[in-house]
């Protein structure tokens, strides 16, 4: 007798409940965030326009983030999820190091407009630290000397941030300019640079069908081999250095001058 009687025809719409309200989570600010940078891009990535996409108001937010500049900062440490980096190799330094880039730029591509975030934020904090000490580790596991695998680390993550970055402005040109696809462009570039007067400008000119015949992988790895090649560089001298040292040529120490 105790069983819920079926609700009358006019007492259903009092008995309908509201469906379960999501709770608002960081992870799912964050979810929204990159859903309106794909969308709308960088510059009107905002506050209001991420609350909309949840469907709560603007306030709700600042419970869970206080401002935009650390939603910047939550967006950036969320691209190194299950970022496994390997352990320090010292016969396999300089490829652990390619790969690196490699990575790092491809989690970048994972989203609009990534790499001005991860310029215009904070460069490291307590997430990202173990990320940090691992490159670290890779380079100093490969021989180089400490001053240059304490700037090294900078110097890779700067290439990384910056060919992105430009890859994603050439990307906003092509569509404001109205090419169907970057082979378009690059024959648009490469007849501008032809064009050129060759007696004010005979590099450019001389140079007009290499600039821009690789893709933009190929111009990737040949910037981080640069790199690469100018670290191993110092490798080399300290182990001149070592051997120079220890084949017993130089004179003893109380017979210098």
């Amino acid at each position: 007798m105790n069983d819920e009687l079926p609700a009358l025809p006019w007492e259903r719409s009092r008995r309908r409940t509201a469906p379960a309200r999501i709770p608002l989570t960081r992870d799912r600010i964050v979810d929204a965030a990159y859903v309106v940078l794909d969308r709308e891009g960088y510059e009107k990535l905002g506050m209001r326009q991420v609350a909309a996409e949840l469907g709560v108001a603007v306030s709700a937010l600042y419970s869970h983030v206080s401002s935009k500049d650390e939603l910047f900062e939550l967006m950036y440490v969320r691209m190194f999820d299950d970022w496994d980096l390997p352990e320090p190799d010292p016969e396999h330094w300089r490829e652990q190091v390619a790969e690196y880039a490699r990575d790092g730029r491809a989690r970048l591509h994972k989203h609009r407009d990534m790499a001005r975030i991860s310029m215009g934020g904070i460069p490291f904090g307590p997430e990202t630290l173990p990320y940090m000490d691992r490159i670290l580790g890779i380079f100093r596991a490969g021989g180089l000397p400490d001053r240059v695998a304490g700037a090294a680390g900078d110097v890779i993550s700067t290439f990384i941030d910056g060919f992105a970055l430009e890859e994603s402005m050439w990307e906003t040109r092509r569509r404001e300019s109205g090419q169907n696809s970057w082979a378009e462009m690059r024959e648009t570039l490469e007849r501008y640079f032809e064009e050129l007067p060759p007696d004010r400008f005979p590099h450019l000119v001389a140079l007009s069908n290499t600039m821009f015949e690789n893709s933009n992988d190929d111009r990737f790895d040949l910037g981080i081999e640069i790199i690469i090649r100018g670290l191993a560089s110092f490798v080399e001298e300290v182990e001149k250095t070592e051997a120079g040292g220890s084949s017993g040529t130089s004179a003893p120490e109380d017979e210098r001058p």
